[in-house]
Formats: structure tokens, sequence, C-alpha cells
């Protein structure tokens, strides 16, 4: 009777995996959104070809914030669901299959996503020092180097713990667990 009550337990929180999985149908959709919204972006950079290259260069600098948001959603897509819901089978033998699908863990998507963030935060600084003049009110852009700086010390200290839990695992797997002792 325990057994079939576990059982019961064990299974329903396994599958409970599966709600996941409309979390990351809406962040399909979601790419559905970033895709329109850079069209009507490039579309509008195109229709101004006579702006100055300042201009330019910060709509460039918008479609590259765009470009990366979709990337970064594809990653959190691709990692997220092969680490917590299933494996993708349908890409298994793609030839089109990233590399790095079904290699990326929980950790190696930290460090991605907050590379992610780094990037798309230097993107939004520099779009904010090319449009700065001499009565730019310089507070909102110390709030986002601020900010930045917080996402740069964030990826550090995320890369530097799991060097040290990388090491720790490496070491705890060296040393002989005697008799009656546990691994933890």
């Amino acid at each position: 009777m325990k057994d079939t009550i576990e059982h019961a337990i064990e299974r329903i929180l396994f599958s409970g995996r599966w709600l996941l999985a409309p979390l990351y149908l809406g962040l399909v959709a979601s790419l559905v959104v970033i895709v329109i919204k850079f069209g009507q972006e490039f579309i509008h950079l195109i229709g101004s070809i006579d702006r100055s290259m300042q201009e330019i260069s910060l709509a460039i600098l918008g479609l590259l914030d765009l470009a990366l948001l979709a990337n970064l959603i594809l990653i959190m897509i691709y990692a997220g669901y092969e680490n917590f819901v299933s494996k993708i089978g349908v890409a298994r033998d793609s030839e089109d299959r990233p590399y790095w699908m079904g290699r990326v863990d929980y950790s190696g998507l930290k460090i991605k996503l907050i590379g992610s963030l780094v990037a798309i935060s230097v993107i939004e600084l520099l779009k904010d020092f090319m449009q700065a003049t001499n009565e730019t009110d310089f507070e909102p852009i110390a709030w986002r180097i601020a900010i930045h700086l917080t996402f740069v010390i964030s990826g550090v200290l995320f890369a530097v713990m799991d060097l040290i839990a990388d090491k720790r695992a490496k070491l705890e797997n060296m040393i002989p667990i005697e008799k009656g002792q546990s691994g933890s």
C-alpha cells in the first residue's frame, strides 16, 4: 500500500514537469512578436535612409537589441525545455540542430542568460552615450551603468560559483567515502 501511494505521488511529481510546456510555448509566441517588431523597425530604418549616420547607428543598435533578445529567448526555450521537461526528439538527427542544444545544463543556462543580459545592457548604454548632449540628464545613464555593472558582477560571481562547485564535485569524486558516511 505504502509503495503504491509513493509510486503515485512520484508519478504525479514527475508528470508535473509538463506544466512548464505552456510557458515555453508562450516564449515561442513572444518570438513572433519580436520578429514583427524587428520587421517594423527595419522598414522604418529603410524608409528613413536620409537620416544622419548617428540616427542610423542607433536604429541598427535597436535591431541588434531585438536579435539578442530573440537569441536569449531561444536559448531559454531549448535549454529550459530539455533540462526540465523532455528531450526535443525531432531535433536529434537534424543537421540544423545547434551544437549546444542538449548540452547546456542549468549552470550553463545561468551563464548564457547573464551574458545575454550584459550584451543587451551594453547596447543600451552605447545608445545612451551616442544620444548624450551637454543638456542630457546623466542620472538615468548613471543608473543604467550601475545596473550594467550589477549584471557584470553577477555574471562573474555565477561563473566563480560554478567553478567552485565543479572543483568541489571533482574533489568529492576523488575522495573515497568510508562505510557509514554520506556524500553530503
